[in-house]
């Protein structure tokens, strides 16, 4: 028997046997009307900047609030909270809109839900949201990826309709683990090997080694028009579409780099059965509750 995976038109393909080559992007990057410059710059590169998208006193109560949880101790045995796979240290907690209502008053602001609404054409959802603490000496960084590869394999989201706001906590310096981003890499879909594991998620969001595009891939991405890095003040914001190619190096610096990730969904976008695994993530990881942000 055939399932709905098997029998849906599924235009990016990946987790192959073997491999394939890159597949050019027929979907926007900008869902709504690109009249302004940041809107046109996201959909030329896959990203744009946005300095001091929060106040000083905004993100200093942000950064103490995201402190707050990093020290809570009765909160480490909660499955939102990832572990340095080499260390004690906090390296991410999801779904942190839930457990902390100013990251839950932040993801409905104007600023932020209306800039996803402008860049997806619809209303939105919160598809995902954490917060990465990258900590100094030991934290470990996020490989070459795009996320809609991951989403569409592992979550069932459709089309690369979602987009993700990276709002720093901390000082985002070229040398403490900084992102990496490749321009115009949104226009293509990086179909990559290897089977999808049971409950992959498990070790991918400590380190993904399944669902990473080959270094031939990156490398003709990187050749087009480089690679940029996200640094900028606390308070600053990286906005960056699901399917531009990122990433991140390890921190091995003293200063830590800590990052609230708010991932917007179009409600016309709504998950459906994984593409390329054999059941859903966990909703703390990709939410299946799809009602607007209000």
């Amino acid at each position: 028997m055939t399932t709905l995976a098997e029998r849906r038109i599924d235009r990016y393909r990946t987790r192959t046997d073997g491999v394939a080559p890159l597949i050019r992007r027929t979907d926007p990057a900008v869902w709504g009307k690109t009249d302004s410059p940041v809107l046109r710059r996201f959909d030329a590169d896959g990203y744009t900047v946005l300095d001091a998208l929060l106040s000083p006193a905004e993100t200093a109560e942000l950064a103490a609030e995201m402190d707050r949880l990093e020290s809570d101790r009765d909160l480490r045995s909660d499955e939102r909270v990832v572990i340095e796979k080499k260390s004690d240290r906090v390296r991410s907690v999801f779904e942190v809109h839930r457990i902390s209502p100013a990251v839950a008053e932040l993801a409905r602001d104007e600023r932020v839900a209306g800039l996803a609404r402008q860049v997806l054409g619809s209303e939105v959802y919160i598809h995902q949201s954490r917060v990465n603490y990258m900590p100094g000496f030991d934290g470990a960084g996020f490989y070459w990826h795009s996320d809609f590869e991951t989403w569409h394999a592992e979550d069932g989201m459709p089309l690369p309709r979602a987009v993700s706001l990276s709002i720093a906590l901390t000082d985002n310096l070229p040398y403490n683990g900084s992102l990496m981003v490749i321009p115009g890499s949104h226009r293509f879909f990086v179909p990559c090997r290897g089977k999808t594991p049971d409950e992959h998620y498990r070790e991918s969001l400590r380190e993904q080694r399944v669902g990473v595009p080959s270094e031939e891939h990156v490398t003709e991405l990187a050749g087009g028009r480089g690679i940029v890095q996200f640094t900028g003040a606390p308070g600053s914001a990286l906005l960056f579409d699901s399917n531009v190619m990122h990433g991140s190096a390890n921190n091995i610096t003293p200063f830590r780099r800590s990052n609230i990730f708010l991932v917007f969904n179009s409600v016309e976008n709504a998950l459906e059965e994984p593409f390329a695994a054999s059941a859903p993530r966990p909703a703390y990881v990709a939410a299946r509750d799809f009602t607007p942000v209000r």
